[in-house]
């Protein structure tokens, strides 16, 4: 096997032991905090808000500087620190006396939590550039295989304690740890490293970096519309079902395992087909324009059976998005900068997480109000599907996005 598909194998593997770590605590969450709140279930509710937006803002903050870090110092050591840090943060909250402490240790994860951003930029230095969208769709299939597997992990442990997923959590982050040190080797040699610059290692300083490529702040201003959509169809998805279909949890949760089996088959498989054949920008289009049709027809969808075929035309269309963005700017972009550029796409996701879902939410929520002119229960997925076709028409305006000769600067 040679150095790169088997230092690729040993990134999967890392980010799908990460994934069950992040997994496995998402369904007791709500629980632990309402033990904290002495059972207080609308209490409760507000903190499970808090510290979700906690997490996000933390992980938007420190995206940039984490991907600068892994620039200066390579991409081993500031991805095995990460990790440590975040076992730590679990062990430290399986632990946690009161709700105070349980949220500061929350936001701490989410400083910590820039596992994928500085495995993006590992694959980057790895992959041939003809390659990597095939490659940064197997980081698709790790985020897939964990959402299937660490909830149903965590649902179990979380009925024998509800600290006990944390545990879990911490044990597969340490043991992460331990694991990468054996066989994760370096990626980023010393020549392509370059000084830590902390005016670019932020949110903002860092985001010029996308202006490297041919019409780049074009492509990012699209994926953010993009992203904004996304991120709202799945946080509404459980509130949307329960309301139209009157799904209970169980079936909530078999439909997003569902969406977990789907989009690591469409990353890990239709990506490696589609991409090759179309070429970045041309797949990205089609997969903008297939998830604008499947969120229009979840949005129209009478019958929550509809939904499971809705997702065979969603899914894959979704799954094409990301791995051709990454790859057009990473063509694009100097060795030196890699993880500048993935911990700033990082910000972009996790803004967009901080933005689209109270959007979503505020906009369900008045469809199907007594002040709305028509009930519309799908009204966020028709405004989702409008903003990735004015995503699609951003993006083709913006000419062939050819990226300037890749370079070692």
């Amino acid at each position: 096997m040679s150095a790169r598909p088997a230092s690729l194998i040993f990134i999967v593997i890392t980010l799908i032991i990460d994934m069950l770590g992040i997994g496995i605590v998402l369904p007791i969450m709500p629980r632990l905090i309402e033990s904290f709140t002495g059972g207080d279930v609308i209490e409760a509710a507000h903190f499970v808000g808090l510290q979700i937006a906690l997490y996000s803002v933390m992980q938007f903050i420190f995206g940039p500087l984490t991907g600068s870090l892994s620039d200066r110092f390579g991409r081993r050591p500031v991805l095995l620190a990460s990790l440590f840090g975040l076992g730590a943060t679990y062990i430290l909250s399986a632990f946690a006396p009161d709700l105070f402490w349980f949220i500061v240790l929350r936001a701490i994860a989410g400083t910590m939590a820039s596992t994928f951003a500085v495995a993006n930029a590992y694959i980057a230095d790895i992959a041939p550039p003809e390659k990597r969208a095939e490659y940064f769709g197997l980081v698709g299939v790790a985020f897939g295989i964990g959402f299937i597997a660490g909830p149903v992990l965590g649902g179990l442990l979380g009925e024998v304690d509800l600290r006990l997923p944390f545990l879990a959590a911490g044990i597969l982050s340490f043991g992460n740890v331990a694991f990468g040190f054996i066989v994760l080797p370096e990626s980023l040699k010393p020549e392509h490293r370059r000084k830590l610059d902390l005016a670019r290692a932020n949110p903002i300083g860092a985001f010029p970096v996308f202006a490297h490529a041919k019409g780049g702040m074009v492509l990012i201003g699209g994926y953010v519309l993009a992203a904004l959509a996304q991120r709202g169809l799945e946080n509404i998805w459980a509130l949307y079902t329960g309301y139209r279909y009157q799904w209970s949890p169980v079936e909530v949760g078999l439909s997003l395992t569902a969406v977990g089996f789907m989009f690591a088959f469409s990353q890990g498989f239709i990506v490696r087909v589609v991409v090759p054949r179309l070429g970045e920008r041309r797949a990205l289009l089609v997969g903008l324009g297939i998830s604008a049709f499947g969120s229009l027809l979840y949005g129209l969808a009478p019958q929550g059976w509809m939904a499971y075929a809705i997702m065979l035309v969603h899914i894959p269309g979704w799954a094409l998005v990301t791995p051709s963005l990454q790859a057009l700017l990473t063509r694009a972009t100097p060795r030196s900068e890699q993880g500048l550029l993935q911990g700033a796409l990082a910000s972009v996701n996790t803004g967009t997480a901080i933005i689209g879902p109270p959007v979503a939410t505020a906009v369900f929520a008045y469809f199907i109000g007594p002040e709305a002119p028509m009930v519309i229960p799908g009204a966020s997925f028709l405004l989702g599907s409008a903003l990735l076709l004015v995503s699609m028409a951003v993006i083709a305006a913006g000419g062939s996005f050819a990226p300037k000769q890749e370079t070692e600067r």
